[in-house]
């Protein structure tokens, strides 16, 4: 299926720079919905954040006249809505337990089982610096978990840790996801209908665990949903216009910005270990990052 933007080897620094800035909206809504989910709990915090953020995405999507999405695009848009669905609920929960930045390096390992996904998913050929790459980032990993043992957060914290590694085997899926996504539908389209399946998913269970959040937290509801919406149509606009390979550097901002928030929202000190781990992990993967990229008509046809 041919992709409604070019999809050739550009390397736009105004993708890269609007993609960054999607990360530092995504990073804004992990500090805002760390704080909602110790609040409300988990399933609250992203039930009102998704409902909220279907009504914005929609309002603008009606606005803009958008056409309804095609048949391979929708289908596209309901699997990465499903997935990320558990995704979400499994990496928040467990960032309410852990450190922000801890948290987020965990995550980084999402890039390198993404590898083995497009493997499986796009048939490209896994190298020996991949896998050398994975080995890397799993000690990477391991050296993080120290950090948490060394500062003995107890066993919820290892939990959280878990549910986080857990969450990054369904974002590394969402790495693939983003980019075929993005090829196929534009920004407004792909935030709008990603943040209404997930909604659909979550009001499915509401019955059982929705609870009206108090009056105070609505403005962190609107915020993280602002936040969510606007990382989802920034990092599509970009995706659709440089190479995934090229953009995956700006994950690691993630890092800083989980850094800063962390000490300056929950007071959370960042230990060595955990430096050190993330560092492993950013190293592995741009190891990994320095493959030959796959072809354009593997793309397509994965699509």
């Amino acid at each position: 299926m041919a992709s409604k933007y070019p999809i050739g080897g550009t390397r736009s620094v105004t993708a890269f720079a609007v993609a960054t800035a999607g990360i530092a909206f995504f990073s804004g809504m992990d500090a805002v919905m760390k704080a909602l989910t110790l609040a409300i709990g988990a399933y609250n915090a992203m039930f009102w954040r998704v409902a909220v953020g279907a009504v914005i995405g929609g309002t603008v999507w009606l606005a803009l006249r958008s056409p309804w999405p095609s048949r391979a695009a929708m289908r596209i848009h309901l699997i990465r809505g499903i997935m990320s669905s558990v995704m979400a609920i499994l990496f928040f929960w467990g960032l309410a337990r852990v450190p922000l930045a801890q948290g987020v390096a965990l995550a980084f390992v999402a890039p390198l089982i993404a590898l083995y996904l497009a493997a499986l998913i796009l048939k490209e050929r896994i190298e020996r610096r991949a896998i050398l790459a994975s080995l890397l980032g799993f000690a990477g990993v391991l050296v993080i978990l120290a950090a948490q043992a060394e500062a003995d957060m107890g066993p919820e914290a290892f939990q959280g840790a878990m549910a986080i590694l857990a969450s990054a085997i369904f974002y590394a899926w969402n790495i693939v996801l983003m980019r075929q996504q993005a090829l196929v539908a534009r920004p407004v389209e792909v935030a709008f209908f990603t943040g209404l399946i997930v909604a659909l998913c979550y009001l499915g269970f509401a019955p059982w665990f929705a609870e009206l959040p108090p009056a105070e937290q609505y403005p962190s509801i609107l915020a993280a949903a602002v936040l969510g919406f606007g990382s989802l149509m920034l990092l599509s606009w970009a995706y659709a216009r440089a190479e995934a390979q090229y953009l995956a550097p700006v994950e690691y901002t993630a890092f800083i910005w989980a850094v800063l928030l962390g000490f300056i929202v929950f007071a959370e000190p960042v230990r060595p270990l955990t430096l050190i781990g993330a560092a492993m992990i950013v190293a592995a993967c741009y190891i990994a990052a320095r493959r030959r990229p796959a072809p354009v008509a593997d793309v397509e046809a994965a699509i």
